[in-house]
């Protein structure tokens, strides 16, 4: 329930500003992140992995663990703050200079909480975590749309960011009142720094792979373009991100926990993918088939461009959300190895089909993006599941109905387009067509192929794992 509502906060934040500040303001914020987002990959180190997945952890390693993401913070915050030089000349645009060097301070804070988020996810309480999110987002967004109501533009988007690292941090603090002592290096601690760097160069890997279009983007076609682009992207990915993110967040620890029972890790592990396939499937296929209408309804009509990049990053997405679930597995299972391998193989071949469409544009992007990513899909979870006892079977049958019923839920609200279309004001329209389709796909799932126990017992599961227990 609190990560729902954290994914309608986000929707609803994107949809004010939206309104209220322009694709420039936005493109420019964009050209900032894909340095910050870049480097905020090596901010914990991957140190929070190696603290939440370890059997046995003592106070002194925590502490070590701590002072590391600090000293590594306090690194960070001078690198992107020397790399603001860097930024203006690269895109030629000077009001880059101070953007970047504000933005420089999330690192510092961010390093601050990382060892605290970890104790508390190791601890499995999760809905205090998720109350801290919730809370620090609403506490941002405050701050985000007073500035954006008094014309401070792109400021309005870089202090919701250090305002949410900071709001996340005293959070956190509060909630996890653990102090750390001096450092000391041991071989326990050097294995768990050599695990948690595999981690991180498999996210940075990954992000070159999902994040170079924008970087390209504005470099060649200017802020405005890229907001076009970055608003189309956010929307399509919100909820694939929210869901894998939320799930993952309770699925790691608890199948971590797991590791010397494998039939219940695969029954668990598999649970957790049919959530992921799900949930994140009907509002994919939304955005693919009523684009024009959510783009005009919800973001306005000086956005209507980003309406069929939205349509076609749509398959990408839903690559992504029938993927991503089998990285909880392999981390559980301390495969980081084989994850960084496949993070190796999916970058070339998005960067690849970036480049073949940059010249057409944010359009052509998007065609090139969801192309490499259909190419890959099969391939890659043939090697991710290899030696982790989950079968072809065993992910077919976590994808089959979920994917089956929401193209008979999108046949139904498709229909309902064409026999009102023209007949309904617009909003009315847009909302027709999404209850049609979410109605028609939750009965279908539920009752029509009896999955309605499964998510049921599913749901319970996770509400009690995530009630706070003793670490």
């Amino acid at each position: 329930m609190s990560q729902g509502i954290g994914s309608v906060l986000q929707l609803g934040t994107l949809l004010v500003l939206a309104r209220l500040l322009s694709p420039t303001d936005y493109g420019l914020q964009a050209m900032v992140l894909s340095l910050t987002n870049l480097v905020s990959l090596l901010k914990d180190a991957g140190l929070n992995f190696a603290t939440v997945n370890r059997e046995t952890l003592t106070h002194e390693q925590i502490s070590t663990l701590f002072w590391i993401n600090v000293a590594l913070g306090i690194v960070l915050t001078l690198i992107v703050a020397a790399a603001s030089y860097f930024l203006v000349l690269f895109y030629k645009d000077s009001r880059l200079f101070w953007i970047t060097m504000a933005s420089s301070s999330i690192f510092l804070l961010n390093s601050l909480s990382v060892q605290h988020r970890a104790l508390l996810d190791r601890s499995m309480r999760f809905t205090t975590s998720a109350t801290i999110d919730i809370t620090s987002s609403v506490l941002c967004t405050v701050v985000a749309i007073a500035m954006a109501v008094m014309g401070f533009g792109y400021w309005s988007l870089i202090c919701q960011n250090i305002s949410l690292a900071l709001f996340a941090a005293i959070g956190v603090w509060l909630a996890m009142p653990w102090l750390p002592g001096k450092p000391r290096w041991t071989s326990d601690s050097q294995s768990m720094v050599r695990v948690g760097g595999t981690v991180t160069l498999n996210s940075i890997v990954t992000y070159f792979a999902y994040n170079t279009e924008k970087i390209l983007l504005g470099r060649l076609w200017g802020p405005a373009l890229l907001g076009i682009y970055g608003r189309a992207y956010q929307l399509v990915n919100l909820p694939v991100q929210q869901v894998t993110s939320s799930v993952g967040t309770v699925a790691f620890p608890m199948l971590s926990r797991l590791q010397d029972d494998p039939q219940r890790l695969r029954r668990s592990y598999l649970k957790s993918h049919s959530l992921v396939v799900s949930v994140t499937v009907p509002a994919v296929f939304s955005c693919a088939l009523f684009a024009h209408d959510i783009v005009g309804e919800l973001l306005g009509p000086k956005w209507q461009s980003a309406a069929p990049v939205l349509r076609l990053l749509s398959p990408a997405m839903l690559v992504i959300a029938l993927m991503n679930p089998l990285s909880y597995l392999l981390r559980a299972m301390a495969r980081v190895e084989r994850s960084l391998k496949i993070a190796l193989v999916i970058a070339p071949a998005v960067i690849l089909g970036d480049l073949a469409g940059l010249r057409h544009g944010p359009v052509g992007v998007a065609i090139g993006y969801s192309t490499a990513m259909l190419v890959l899909w099969i391939p890659l979870v043939a090697w991710a599941k290899h030696g982790t006892g989950v079968t072809f079977a065993d992910y077919w049958d976590c994808i089959r109905r979920p994917l089956t019923a929401v193209v008979a839920a999108g046949a139904a609200a498709w229909l309902f387009r064409y026999a009102t279309h023209g007949a309904l004001p617009p909003i009315a329209l847009l909302g027709g067509e999404l209850a049609i389709l979410f109605a028609t796909y939750g009965a279908l799932l539920m009752f029509v192929m009896g999955q309605r126990d499964l998510y049921v017992d599913l749901f319970r599961e996770m509400l009690r794992r995530s009630r706070p227990v003793t670490a």
